[in-house]
Formats: C-alpha cells, structure tokens, sequence
C-alpha cells in the first residue's frame, strides 16, 4: 500500500510468506477469541507455536537455501529477494511473539482460576523448594548429560526443537565456558506437580536451569537462560537420491539427514547480555538476525496436558460433535450397489467415513471385484484403509497401491505402511522423479461376465480416519464409466512413470489441471464481455499461482463475479478499483479445519462443478499429480452449491480479506451464520431424518 496524490495505492500481490503469518495469525486470534471455550483456546495457543515451528523449518529454510544457490533471488510476485523476505519475516515474526506472549499470560490467569497454576521458584515457600531439590537430586540429575564446551569437548549437536539450558560458567583462571543441558530427553515428565498443592505444576526445564549451579559444580553461573533451535527440514529429496539405494531406503536416508540440518531460528528465554546470545547462535551458525526472545514456553505441548487435567469440566470444551451417518447412503444394506445405482457423496466430519470404508471391505470380499488401486499421502496411526487393502491382496485380488513417501513428515510413517502391504502381496509404487502424488483417488474394477466396470472414489483430503474426524473434506463415490476409465487411465501412466497429457473430464495436474482452469475463467471472461454473466466459486486452502492470479485479475476487469474462500496463503489482494473490484475473498478459521477444495464455474444451466486435491498454488497445479473431478449427480451439486454459499455467507468465523492485506471479521449480524456449526446441525437432522 501507498499513497500518490492524497488517493491511496493498493499493491494487488502479496508476498506468499508473509500472508502465511496472516494467516497464523488468525489462529492466534482463535486463542484470543473468548467465544471459544478457554481449553480450545490452549489448542489453538500450540497450533499458532506448531505452525510457527513449521514455518522456520520449511519455508525460512527454503529461503535460506535459494540464497546459497543463487545471489539474493527475487520471489515472481513482489519482487521481494531472499534476504528482503526473511527481513520482513522477522520483523513480522516479533511483532506477533509480542502478542504470543501476552496471549499466554492472560490464558495462563484464566487457568489459575480453574485450578491449574504453573509456577517458578519465585512462587514458592521454602517447604516446597526443598522438596524439589531433592526431587531434582533423585529423579532429575542422574538422567541428564550436560556438557562443557572447551577445545577438547566441541559445541555438541543439539536437536531440532530441543529445548537446553545454557549457561556461561566463570572458573577460577577467569577464563568462562559454555555449559549446555538438553532438557527434554523424553526420561522424565515436563510437568512436575508441587507435592501438597494439587494441580500447581513447573515446567521441567525450568527446574533444571534453576539447580543449573547443582549441575554444573565447581563453576560459577554467571548468566543463564532456555534456548531452543529450528532446523531446516527442506529438503529435495530427489536431488539427494542415492542410486545405491532403494527408494524406500533412500527415503529413510532423507529423514535421518533432515535431523541434522542447519538451524534457521534461535529462540530464549531470559533477558541476558545479548552478546552472549550472539555467541550461542555463533556456535549453531544461526544468522543474528533469527534470534528471537520469549517470555512464553518455548514449547506449548504441554498445555495439551492441561487440558486433560480439565476434561472433567466440559464448558472449558466445545460441545460434542460425532460424524453423522449418512442420510445418502442405507448402512443396513451393501454399499457397492448404491454406488452402482447413483452416485455418493460424503462430507468430513459432518459424516462418518464408515461408508468409505465399508466399500473398501466389501471390495476385498466381493468376488466380482479384480483389482483396487489406491494413492496415499498421509493416513491414519492405525489405518483401517490399510487393513482393508492387505485384506483384497489376501483375497487374491490385484491391489495396486502409490504411497507418496516425500509426503512431508509424514514419510517415516508411509516407509512402515509401504512395507506392510508389499509383505501382504500388494504392488507398491513410489511416485514420480521430481513430482509429488497428492491426488485422493481410489479405482475399483469389477468384471462382470465380458464386461469391466468401474466404481471411482475421489476426494478432497486424505484416506485418514482421524483427520475425517477434524478437517473438512468432501468425496464422490461414483459408477460413471466414463469417470472409471480415465481413473483407469491415470493409474496405467502413474504405474509406467509417466503423466496424463490429456484429459475429458477429469482434472489431472500436472499437464492437465492448470490450463483447463484458465481455459474455464477465459470462458467466463468472454460470457461477461459478451453482456452475460460470467461467474468464478472457488474454495481452497491457499492461493499462489500467479498464472491463474493473473487470470482472475482479467477476469475482475472484465466484469465476471469472482468468490472465494481460502483458508490460508492467498497472494491476491482483492477490491481494488479498477483491478480486483469485483473480487471478494473471505477466511474462515474455526473448530475444524477448512480443507475442501471447489472450484465453481459459470451459473445456471452453463454451471460447472469440480472438487478435488488441489490448491491453486504453482507446487499443486505444476509440480504435483493431483485429481479434480467433475459433479455430474444434480443433488451432489446443489449440497456442494449450497455449502459454498454458506461459507460465502458466514458472518461468524469468517474474515474477510481487504485491498491493503489485512483481514478483518465479517460484520456480525443476526442472525449469526456459523457455517460449520449449522453443516453439524443439518449433518444431525439428516442422520435422525433417515432413521
């Protein structure tokens, strides 16, 4: 934003890592909001500090690495170079650890006043201290291994996210050393309750920085504070690939090697000389300029501790909300032929994903069935999609399976899975070279005398039970044949290691996603310059590429009604005169998290309908393989029409996205529409209905 003349100036693009921290900081507004219940606003409180953590460990990371390949690269958008996006970042990054930690603080007197206190020594009568000296002498100190830094005894590798005490020790000859502690070894609690006073608890690493003189014997503690690091853990898994390796193997490589990469981020606790926090960061090779003080935890985990301390008290708890059954499907009856009949649809966590499931068992067992084929990307701890798969292959049935194994963090769990179906006889396949498998697609094929049949299943999200419960995701179930065999036809080009370069009616990144979706705004701009009216619904998690931003700023200009719901990153600034006028762009944070992706194009009989795995960011619409169907079925399109109008309209939890790059709550009026709590109450009503 800038002014010229007394009119102010919107910028229509915003920096991709900087709308991310918007967006982190509406969670952060979720842990503020007294509307929430006090416990939900603890897990929000450690979702804003997880997403942080993640942020520094991918994106700054990457940032930081785009500078060592080349001299200060410019992002396509802002224009921005490297060193000017992490000097934004940390500026952006302090600004909201401000607001962090007097969020905490107020959070933390809410809990006092429900019986949970955590305290420092400070708060402590003399009884009370001893018994933690002691408890520390017994139960603390013989599990620690602290370490002096002198010629002989090097800085020591200190984990990612580890939190240490570190301390300057002053000897006798003058000449001071480091002393470092790990603190969290995973040997003993984080929370230590105050014998005598239930309820009342300190932090660990509090303990140990306090009886640091006990540890470090001999030596005077001359200054002392909680440091923490962040890693990167960027990395391009196929630059590294070992060709020694399987690639399974290969991929365990990949985990082990994240574990030690540079830190990117130094976080403290106390206010100390800055020099010496300079010359720890010196040691790790942190850049002075990612140091950052506290006044919070520096891990949140625990507050998930504390609540459970309180489950007892459910006003501190959002009401309870079970995934309801299905009124499209009868569960008293097999799933496959209401498949065959008219297709299905269902929506997370409104509704159970049983039906899913249940159509996965019934494809193991049914004898018409010869083959699954399945992509996965992240899955439940004990998945029962597994079981079902391992099942089919133990029937003798063909199960075909691409586990995405660069899914970030989540690789080591889909090494475990991957191993587990190839011991059940299914055939596993790993994905391409230098693209990811994001697509939510499942194929069964039936023979049925001469003839083949499909039943597809695509979806927005993940093939796991436990994030079925949490995000909100949609699926088709569908017997279109026409559907089934380009289904088909993805899977025989995934399986030869290549890519769809043409397609009907599917949308398939990475060749055929991208360019279809501007062909389809182009539609609506020239219905708009044809005097018609041209219309854009798009819901999605994050919005970056600029091929398709550039599209939709052509499209505004022209006069096409432009809606969407984005979640998260969204690089389009929207109302601007005589640029993104007619663009209106809202985010709705809430209890669940908005995961579903739509795209809507045209109104009317002319109207288009897609829901599929993709975001319209460049790593989804040209770097992945990721699926979008169509909605054929008219009841389909009008539930997944009217949720999009709903969320449009949701003047509870949604913030609505200004031309200067600020988001700003929709004006509450009654009466309220919180969008996600009236689909739990339709999802019920549905449920009872078809009873």
């Amino acid at each position: 934003m800038y002014k010229r003349e007394g009119v102010t100036l919107y910028n229509t693009y915003e920096n991709r890592e900087l709308s991310w921290l918007r967006f982190n900081e509406r969670v952060l507004e979720e842990a503020e909001d007294e509307r929430n219940p006090l416990c939900e606003r603890l897990t929000f409180m450690s979702i804003y500090q997880t997403n942080l953590d993640e942020f520094f460990m991918v994106r700054v990371g990457s940032i930081h690495d785009q500078m060592l390949l080349e001299d200060n690269p410019k992002e396509n958008k802002t224009n921005m170079t490297a060193s000017e996006q992490l000097e934004a970042i940390r500026e952006r990054v302090k600004e909201l650890g401000i607001r962090k930690d007097k969020s905490y603080h107020k959070l933390m007197k809410q809990i006092n006043n429900k019986g949970i206190k955590i305290v420092n020594f400070a708060e402590l009568d003399e009884k009370e201290g001893e018994f933690l000296r002691g408890f520390f002498d017994r139960e603390i100190l013989p599990l620690l291994s602290p370490i002096t830094v002198s010629k002989k005894r090097p800085f020591p590798f200190i984990k990612n996210k580890e939190i240490c005490a570190v301390a300057v020790l002053e000897t006798k000859t003058g000449k001071n050393r480091f002393g470092i502690v790990p603190c969290n070894n995973g040997m003993f609690s984080r929370l230590i309750e105050i014998p005598g006073n239930k309820g009342t608890y300190m932090l660990a690493e509090e303990l140990i920085l306090h009886f640091l003189p006990e540890v470090f014997a001999g030596y005077n503690i001359a200054v002392k504070s909680l440091v923490r690091i962040t890693r990167n853990a960027d990395i391009d898994a196929d630059k590294v690939y070992d060709e020694e390796l399987n690639y399974r193997d290969h991929m365990a490589e990949v985990i082990k090697l994240r574990r030690k990469l540079q830190p990117v981020r130094l976080e403290y606790t106390r206010e100390v000389d800055k020099s010496i926090i300079r010359t720890v960061a010196d040691f790790f090779t942190i850049d002075k300029d990612m140091i950052f003080k506290t006044d919070a935890p520096l891990d949140m985990s625990f507050l998930f501790t504390i609540e459970d301390e309180l489950r007892h008290d459910k006003d501190l708890f959002f009401e309870k909300r079970l995934p309801q059954k299905s009124y499209m499907f009868d569960e008293s009856k097999p799933i496959l032929p209401q498949i065959f009949e008219k297709d299905k649809f269902l929506s997370y966590p409104y509704e159970n994903i049983r039906p899913f499931l249940t159509m996965l068992h019934e494809a193991a067992n049914d004898p018409e069935v010869v083959s699954i084929k399945m992509t996965l990307y992240r899955l439940a701890k004990n998945s029962k999609v597994i079981e079902a798969l391992v099942e089919a292959a133990e029937n003798g049935k063909e199960v075909d399976v691409l586990v995405e194994l660069k899914a970030r963090f989540d690789e080591e769990n889909n090494i475990g899975w991957s191993r587990m179906l190839e011991d059940a006889g299914c055939n596993v396949i790993y994905g391409l070279d230098g693209l990811k498998v994001h697509s939510k697609l499942c194929l069964i094929t039936f023979k049925k005398g001469s003839d083949v049949q499909y039943i597809t299943q695509i979806g927005t999200g993940n093939y796991n039970e436990k994030t079925a419960r949490l995000y909100t995701d949609i699926c088709l179930m569908t017997a279109d044949q026409k559907i089934g065999a380009e289904a088909a036809r993805v899977f025989y080009t995934l399986s030869m290691g290549d890519i769809m370069k043409r397609t009907e009616h599917l949308l398939v990144a990475p060749k055929c996603l991208q360019n279809k979706v501007l062909d389809k705004i182009d539609r609506e701009i020239q219905i708009a310059k044809d005097g018609g009216e041209g219309y854009i619904g798009i819901k999605i998690n994050s919005l970056t590429d600029k091929k398709i931003i550039d599209k939709l700023i052509a499209a505004s200009n022209a006069g096409v009604k432009i809606e969407m719901v984005i979640r998260g990153i969204c690089c389009l600034h929207p109302g601007i005169p005589g640029k993104t006028e007619n663009i209106k762009i809202i985010s709705i944070v809430g209890r669940f998290l908005e995961h579903s992706r739509i795209y809507i194009f045209g109104k009317g009989e002319r109207e288009e309908i897609y829901i599929g795995s993709a975001d319209f960011m460049t790593r989804n619409t040209v770097r992945r393989v990721e699926v979008a169907t169509p909605l054929y079925d008219p009841e389909i399109r009008k539930r997944v029409r009217d949720m999009f109008n709903l969320q449009m309209s949701d003047n509870y939890k949604a913030r609505e996205l200004g031309p200067d790059g600020n988001y700003t709550y929709v004006k509450h009026t009654e009466p309220a529409v919180d969008a996600q709590e009236i689909l739990y109450k339709e999802a019920y009503y549905n449920s009872e209905r078809s009873d």
